[in-house]
């Protein structure tokens, strides 16, 4: 059976890799993609082979309006946006991969109560990359011993959102399971309570943007006499995040409502 799957953010770094993922995979048919800057382009011609007969739209609502529906929505947009692209999918009864950081908990609980409501699956993971979700489980197996942890990650002086999606997503994981910490609390701190990051959780987590970074996240856990730091690097291709994401699209509907991380589809 074939998947019918549209790419919103289909000229991004990551969206457009994706999409040439989804063009190769025998089991997926790239239907439409969404691009404010290339509506009405051919989606094959978009990506740099031959036209396919699929349209690319301004928007996730114009999408809807067609027939038939895609039956899954890829998102890689931006921050403000995939909130509203979400919940106009998941109206529609189209199941969902969220690719794009920058949403809450309280935007992730929204999203999972109108999945459950609809019957729609939802998938979202902070990094789609394999090795980037080995770093979160091997992170989540140190937190049930060591007690101390807190998340460093680092990007480009241009990303637009704090922290990032991989960050956030540790960091609450993290928060789930982790032992009390020993260190002194924020608020009984004096000076500048700022500098001890911000706290997502129970977890502090601490954003450096500047020129020279790609993408990396740590977490840092901290014994008496000695330290572990567990991190990943992400290279200059969005190559490493494909792969997640096709895996994704193939079980998103396995369940209705929400589910975070990748380490639950490759255990």
């Amino acid at each position: 059976m074939v998947t019918r799957v549209a790419v919103a953010g289909i000229t991004g770094w990551t969206g457009s890799a994706v999409a040439r993922g989804v063009m190769a995979a025998d089991d997926m048919d790239l239907v439409a993609g969404v691009s404010r800057s290339a509506a009405g382009t051919d989606v094959g011609v978009l990506l740099g082979g031959v036209a396919t007969g699929c349209t690319t739209y301004t928007s996730v609502a114009s999408i809807m309006t067609t027939t038939p529906l895609p039956e899954i929505l890829v998102d890689y947009t931006k921050p403000d946006v995939v909130k509203s692209n979400v919940l106009t999918a998941i109206a529609h009864g189209v199941a969902v991969v969220i690719g794009t950081s920058g949403l809450t908990a309280a935007d992730y609980a929204e999203i999972d109560a109108a999945a459950r409501g609809a019957g729609v699956g939802v998938f979202a993971a902070g990094n789609y990359s394999i090795t980037a979700t080995l770093m979160t489980k091997f992170a989540l197996m140190a937190a049930r011993y060591v007690p101390d942890v807190e998340v460093v990650d680092y990007a480009s002086a241009k990303k637009p959102d704090t922290p990032s999606g991989t960050a956030r997503e540790l960091a609450e994981r993290l928060s789930a399971v982790r032992l009390p910490s020993t260190a002194k609390p924020v608020a009984e701190l004096g000076g500048v309570r700022e500098t001890r990051g911000g706290t997502i959780g129970s977890v502090q987590v601490h954003s450096l943007r500047m020129p020279g970074f790609v993408l990396s996240c740590e977490a840092q856990f901290g014994a008496p006499d000695e330290r572990l730091v567990i991190r990943h690097d992400a290279g200059s291709s969005a190559a490493p995040y494909v792969a997640g994401t096709l895996l994704a699209i193939r079980r998103v509907r396995e369940v209705a409502g929400l589910r975070r991380g990748l380490d639950q589809l490759i255990d």
